[in-house]
């Protein structure tokens, strides 16, 4: 996700299981709309570790069942309108408080401060040393790109992996913060020497001049961005002004595919790669998609730790290939769906999309300038 963000779509020649019974409502469902219930009183919620904010869900009335259970009759207790997971995207001015916003900028300038005079300068930081070591590895462009996205890869998802022991040895702000002083240095170092060494691979391909490519690839790589950051809507978690938190979310984007990071990030590079053509452009991308193709599986194992039953239910519901779930019934869309996408954070993607987009310019000159 980090590696993506910086990336973009750098486009230089251009100057700026089985599968689960599908569940229909009866009139004579052993459900009836209750209010929120809390963890501690149904078994179905044991495992669970919900937000603050209460999740709709359904009581039930028939006792000694959990939801995924079946009763004497065989049929399936699980409601296709339960909600068991967060509403992703969601966005409230009135709980938003002025102080947080400011923290928020505070943390931001320091770590970016941080960030440049202790990896970025060539006179006092470590990236091009890091980058010169990693490079003596080999001569060949595509296997040190290749080196550095699994070093990026083992840490990043490393780090993942050990989140819950992490934050119960020196808790959730603590671990986020070892979690990004480790991820960003090394993704800026990833970002800079694919756009610095993009063009220095075997060409294989030249799509180019083709009428039309251009347009396909960007609007494929804008498409990218709306699957790619749905677990970091909320800002004041990423800089651990609030507590961070491991949702379990189920709308918006969620409904499509359950894991959009994986998908938009094949989308980035297949994009990239028809655009590039060549062999460092491959390597970039067998890299990338590998690490998330991992994250698929790691994130679902980790859910499942975290969530127990609740994931099992969301997991029944969703698919890992976009529209999968929806086109075999498991996902009801609901009559507003385009909804959950009129939100800020959509907006704000949209925004900082084009923005980025319209920088590439001087996010080029700036990874030359590196000499990385």
């Amino acid at each position: 996700m980090t590696t993506s963000l910086l990336l973009s779509n750098p486009f230089s020649s251009f100057s700026h299981l089985r599968r689960p019974k599908r569940v229909l409502s009866k009139t004579t469902s052993i459900f009836t709309l209750a209010k929120p219930i809390k963890a501690s009183n149904t078994k179905f919620l044991r495992n669970a570790q919900f937000s603050s904010k209460p999740q709709r869900i359904y009581r039930k009335i028939l006792a000694g069942t959990s939801i995924g259970e079946t009763d004497d009759k065989g049929s399936s207790t699980v409601a296709e309108e339960v909600l068991v997971g967060e509403d992703s995207a969601e966005f409230a001015f009135a709980k938003q408080k002025i102080s947080s916003w400011v923290y928020f900028t505070g943390i931001l300038g320091i770590v970016l401060f941080v960030l440049d005079v202790a990896w970025i300068d060539n006179s006092t930081g470590f990236g091009k040393v890091f980058i010169d070591a990693v490079s003596g590895i080999s001569e060949s462009h595509e296997v040190v790109m290749l080196i550095l996205t699994l070093i990026f890869a083992t840490a990043h998802s490393g780090l993942a992996s050990l989140r819950d022991t992490g934050e119960k040895l020196i808790g959730e702000r603590a671990f986020r913060v070892l979690f990004a002083g480790t991820s960003l240095p090394l993704a800026v170092s990833t970002v800079v020497y694919f756009i610095n060494h993009r063009y220095d691979g075997m060409q294989l391909w030249q799509l180019q001049s083709i009428p039309g490519i251009h347009q396909l690839v960007w609007l494929s790589s804008f498409i990218s961005f709306f699957f790619l950051y749905p677990s970091t809507f909320n800002l004041l978690e990423v800089a651990a002004v609030d507590k961070p938190k491991m949702h379990l979310w189920e709308t918006g984007i969620m409904r499509i595919t359950r894991h959009p990071q994986m998908v938009g990030q094949v989308m980035w590079c297949v994009a990239h790669t028809v655009w590039i053509g060549n062999s460092v452009a491959v390597a970039a991308s067998i890299g990338l998609i590998g690490h998330h193709l991992f994250g698929v599986w790691n994130g679902d194992r980790r859910l499942a730790i975290r969530y127990g039953e609740a994931f099992e239910v969301v997991k029944s519901r969703t698919s890992v290939v976009p529209f999968a779930a929806i086109l075999d019934g498991r996902q009801k869309l609901p009559k507003d769906y385009y909804k959950e996408f009129i939100r800020l954070p959509y907006l704000s993607i949209t925004a900082l999309t084009l923005g980025a987009y319209l920088a590439h310019p001087l996010m080029q000159a700036a990874s030359f300038r590196l000499h990385w």
